[in-house]
């Protein structure tokens, strides 16, 4: 069984849109590096459709069951139950959570996009195992992405007592990861800050030691 808060610590997202080199060797260097999760997201630009999609997924899922890393697929509930992913995330834009959480069954983890209570309360009635929740900073990696919140969301949903998995997206640095945690997520997700570093291994270790090792020297 996978320990989800540890998961989620430091939870990469990644198509072939957002490389600079080829896909599986971001991945594995970003494994290298110290990820905690990957999510299949095949979306933007000169993205992969059909066959090529199926065919770049199985690849990037065998690397991550070799080094047991979660591997979940964004919004593409047919590929990820065609190819038995781990999982799937989903935005308010998407099936229910209720359809989807009954499509992948009981054991999938399912990670749901919420941004406001109201959001939160529902996905956790309705199966969510974790929340996505951002953009809280500006991103230009979604062209619809909505307004950033900072960590107001995060914090106001701990207040309240929600002890449901929280990831923070959108934005997200070596230098401003820490905020997220400190905010009370278990965990922050990135696309470009890996993707498109000149050394995504490098990038993928600063980045867990800037939200694990609390004060930690980035480098």
């Amino acid at each position: 069984m996978i320990d989800l808060r540890a998961a989620l610590r430091v939870y990469f997202i990644m198509g072939s849109a957002n490389c600079l080199k080829a896909p599986a060797e971001v991945l594995k260097e970003a494994i290298s590096g110290g990820i905690t999760l990957f999510q299949f997201r095949e979306k933007g630009e000169g993205a992969l459709t059909g066959a090529e999609k199926y065919a770049l997924a199985k690849e990037l899922q065998s690397i991550c069951r070799n080094h047991q890393i979660p591997f979940l697929v964004n919004d593409d509930i047919e590929l990820a139950i065609a190819i038995d992913a781990d999982g799937v995330h989903i935005g308010q834009e998407d099936e229910s959570v209720q359809t989807v959480r009954e499509r992948i069954g009981a054991n999938k983890i399912l990670g749901v996009s919420v941004h406001s209570p109201e959001e939160a309360m529902a996905a956790v009635r309705d199966g969510a195992s974790y929340f996505g929740i951002g953009p809280v900073f500006p991103t230009n990696t979604k062209a619809d992405a909505k307004p950033s919140r900072g960590t107001t969301l995060i914090e106001e949903l701990r207040k309240d007592g929600c002890e449901m998995p929280i990831v923070g997206i959108g934005g997200i640095t070596i230098e401003n990861a820490r905020s997220i945690i400190d905010a009370g997520a278990d965990g922050v997700s990135v696309i470009t800050a890996i993707s498109q570093a000149e050394s995504p291994l490098e990038a993928a270790k600063a980045l867990r030691n800037s939200v694990i090792f609390k004060g930690a020297v980035e480098s």
